[in-house]
């Protein structure tokens, strides 16, 4: 499903959503303007398209007990496609990388990761990451306080340009 083809309605829906993933049909369809019945097949069309593509608790990591999040930039002896498959493949299987993003530019590739302690963090780096093949260097940065953090997309900034396209 194209961006285009959703309607203001749909683009509601998503951004109620994304807000709170938890909240009822029926209340979700209040707030959107329409009756339960079409809400529905609305979202199930949206997660059909692959534009809902899963429901989440957002849970409190330090509170939990994982008192580390690192940034770590990962720069590769070869970027070819398989060697960059097979980095993705290995990010995918550490439990303690969160997200892993290729990048343009000097670094290849950004590591999100999360752990209890500092220990066990530098255990997963000398022990798994800086022996991985491929790996030619690594860079780490120690997140000491989030000043954001907002999952999903802007949908007031969406809507803005697609007032002034219409």
């Amino acid at each position: 499903m194209l961006l285009n083809r959703l309607d203001p309605i749909d683009r509601k829906i998503l951004a109620e959503l994304q807000a709170d993933g938890r909240m009822t049909n029926v209340e979700l369809a209040r707030r959107v303007g329409i009756s339960a019945p079409p809400c529905l097949r609305r979202v199930r069309t949206l997660e059909e398209a692959g534009l809902i593509r899963g429901y989440h608790a957002e849970v409190n990591a330090r509170d939990l007990g994982f008192e580390v999040q690192v940034f770590a930039m990962v720069g590769l002896d070869s970027q070819a496609e398989s060697e960059l498959s097979a980095f993705e493949e290995r990010c995918r299987n550490w439990p303690l990388v969160r997200e892993c993003h290729m990048l343009n530019g000097e670094v290849d590739f950004i590591l999100k990761c999360v752990a209890p302690d500092l220990s066990s963090f530098q255990s997963f780096l000398t022990g798994e990451l800086l022996t991985t093949p491929n790996v030619a260097s690594v860079k780490t940065s120690l997140v000491i306080r989030v000043a954001k953090d907002d999952p999903g997309v802007p949908f007031d900034i969406l809507e803005d340009r697609l007032g002034r396209t219409a």
